[in-house]
């Protein structure tokens, strides 16, 4: 990573910023990437302290970097979306969160971390991460390949591929992508100690194995393209040694792919997919969805967080896959801020790239990283990977502050007005980490866990009704959540989930139960209206009240929110199937179910009853 030499010793404050950020980048790094809630509450608290840590500083420079404040008034808006365009509340603060947690810590690294021992504390730290990184990747080729990061089991999609400390290979493919360049200038600078460069050539050595072994296809053309460009951007070369040098690392890249292609099994499995698939199948689905969001919502979008839910409209027939993301950061952000906000971020990016292009040595290197990151962008959503988006901005405000000169600094102290915004800043963050952010995170590790025990009794296909012990446990986290966070319409709806089982605990309080679910679930429909599991989750409360037209009044409205989803055909032929002499709909609506997704167990048990009843004598 680049490093400036800055004249002075570093102070206390600045090796407590180096330290707070190593630490930080460290813990959401090897915490699958810092994407599970209960991870995020830690990272947010240490970001925090470095936020704390900078505008606190009293002996801090009163001028900051003009790139720092590009990013400003992306994060105004997307604050104004969360509060006022977005109906996904919950999940837009956390979507804010994680924008912000990004730029606060480019804003530290380009103001804050300036001195060489400072700078080399963090770039040793990603180095070594990266080597963590790469020997968690090799026992996972090598050993266990469903072994993941924090005893959890790695999904069956991804299992001969290794994800390294994060749960997905691509976010350990591109993760490498970043650091393969600088290590790469660090062996071939010959003005090296050649201690550092023995020490970077093992390091490039580990970083290449993981880059294999994670076998991510859009990570290899990412980076290769990334070099392939570098030489056009090089500056103090004519126009045909940049022709020459892009050819000559084009020309080396495909000798390399070949070579693998030909030794390495799972790299000839993904390359004849491509192939046979003609490109991609699942995700040009999902940015035709993001674009279709877009279309009806085209200056400020659908909403950030809204992706998952708005798809459902534009989900087509067959496609079962629970996306989250739409596979790609920039129309991910286009239907969820509107062209606003694609603007407004990616217009600061694109300036920022647009200064750091003609950055030279290990900054250059490190700058082909970053462009390698961006260029990945495209099939995938790194960005909402907290980890990874820090390691973004960290190694950004670095090559920054080296690629693009800024004005004299005015170092020491800075005037009183300038100390008492500095504080404010500092103020304000902390207040929304402790009074906003820790909650709702602590609510969100509540009810995913909770949910997660829900899912895997269906998963094992266990009897309920003797789960008494389990479920009050359930229920219990559930309560404690939506008292954290009562704007969380998704802990809601997962506590009328739970209250609805609960009934084949205590079947004798049907009619109780399905009160305290229609009024758990309306909280979650009347908080954001646009998702179809809020409406299920009310008509079941209804049904269990034996209000049969007011609960099928709510399956519809989750019929027109998510036409082609099996499942909530299912809850149509199950809502069906109660009501009396409507045992031929519901036939029908478990048809469909079953159409578009024939392995769905529950709706083939409830298909084969409907069978059987419509088959006796009247």
């Amino acid at each position: 990573m680049p490093e400036i030499p800055k004249p002075g010793r570093p102070s206390a404050c600045e090796w407590t910023r180096a330290a707070l950020l190593s630490a930080n980048l460290s813990w959401t790094t090897l915490c699958l990437g810092g994407v599970l809630p209960a991870t995020k509450l830690v990272t947010v608290v240490l970001t925090a302290a470095l936020v704390a840590a900078h505008f606190g500083d009293a002996a801090r420079g009163s001028r900051a970097h003009p790139a720092g404040w590009l990013l400003v008034p992306f994060l105004v808006y997307a604050a104004a979306n969360a509060a006022w365009v977005s109906p996904f509340h919950w999940l837009a603060w956390a979507d804010w969160l994680n924008w912000t947690q990004a730029a606060a810590v480019f804003w530290v690294t380009l103001n804050g971390i300036r001195s060489r021992p400072c700078r080399a504390l963090v770039c040793s730290v990603l180095a070594a991460l990266g080597v963590v990184a790469a020997f968690l990747a090799a026992y996972q080729h090598f050993v266990n390949p469903t072994w993941i990061m924090l005893v959890h089991v790695q999904a069956e999609q991804f299992v001969g591929r290794s994800s390294g400390p994060f749960g997905i290979p691509n976010s350990l493919g591109v993760f490498m992508a970043v650091l393969i360049p600088p290590a790469a200038a660090l062996v071939l600078d010959r003005g090296r100690g050649t201690a550092l460069r023995v020490a970077s050539a093992a390091a490039l050595a580990a970083f290449a194995l993981a880059f294999v072994l994670a076998v991510s296809r859009g990570a290899w053309i990412s980076l290769a393209a990334a070099l392939a460009i570098r030489p056009l951007l090089s500056p103090g070369r004519g126009p045909l040694r940049r022709i020459a040098g892009m050819i000559g690392v084009l020309c080396s890249a495909a000798a390399v792919a070949g070579l693998l292609y030909l030794s390495f099994p799972l790299m000839r499995e993904r390359v004849n997919q491509l192939v046979a698939d003609a490109g991609e199948k699942t995700r040009p689905i999902l940015w035709r969805g993001a674009w279709r969001i877009f279309e009806e919502h085209p200056a400020f979008g659908g909403g950030a967080g809204g992706f998952n839910a708005l798809f459902e409209k534009f989900r087509p027939v067959g496609f079962r896959d629970e996306p989250v993301y739409a596979h790609c950061d920039y129309v991910n952000t286009l239907c969820d801020y509107g062209a606003v906000g694609f603007v407004l971020l990616f217009g600061a990016i694109g300036a920022i790239v647009w200064r750091c292009s003609g950055a030279r040595g290990l900054a250059g290197a490190a700058f082909t990283g970053l462009l390698a990151f961006g260029f990945h962008l495209m099939v995938d959503f790194h960005l909402k990977v907290p980890a990874l988006a820090m390691v973004f901005a960290a190694v950004s405000g670095f090559v920054t502050s080296e690629a693009w000169p800024e004005p004299e600094r005015r170092e020491g102290p800075g005037g009183a007005g300038a100390r008492a915004v500095a504080l404010m800043v500092a103020l304000a963050f902390a207040l929304f980490t402790f009074q906003g952010a820790v909650p709702m995170f602590r609510a969100e590790a509540l009810r995913h866990a909770a949910r997660h025990a829900i899912d895997k009794m269906g998963e094992k296909g266990v009897d309920v009704s003797g789960q008494r012990t389990e479920l009050a446990e359930i229920r219990d986290e559930l309560t404690r959540a939506v008292a954290l966070d009562p704007m969380n319409a998704q802990a809601w709806s997962d506590k009328a989930y739970a209250e609805s089982l609960w009934a084949l605990v205590e079947p004798a309080e049907t009619m109780k139960l399905g009160v305290s679910v229609e009024r758990d679930a309306g909280v979650a429909v009347s908080l954001c209206p646009y998702v179809a599991e809020f409406w299920i989750r009310k008509g079941i409360g209804l049904d269990m009240q034996r209000r049969w037209i007011e609960g099928g009044d709510c399956t519809v409205n989750a019929l027109q929110l998510a036409p082609n989803r099996a499942d909530t055909w299912y809850y149509q032929a199950y809502h069906l199937s109660l009501v009396p002499n409507e045992a031929g709909p519901a036939l029908a609506a478990a048809d469909v179910c079953l159409r578009l997704d024939p392995g769905l167990l529950l709706a083939q048990a409830l298909r084969k009853r409907l069978g059987a009843q419509l088959q006796q004598p009247p």
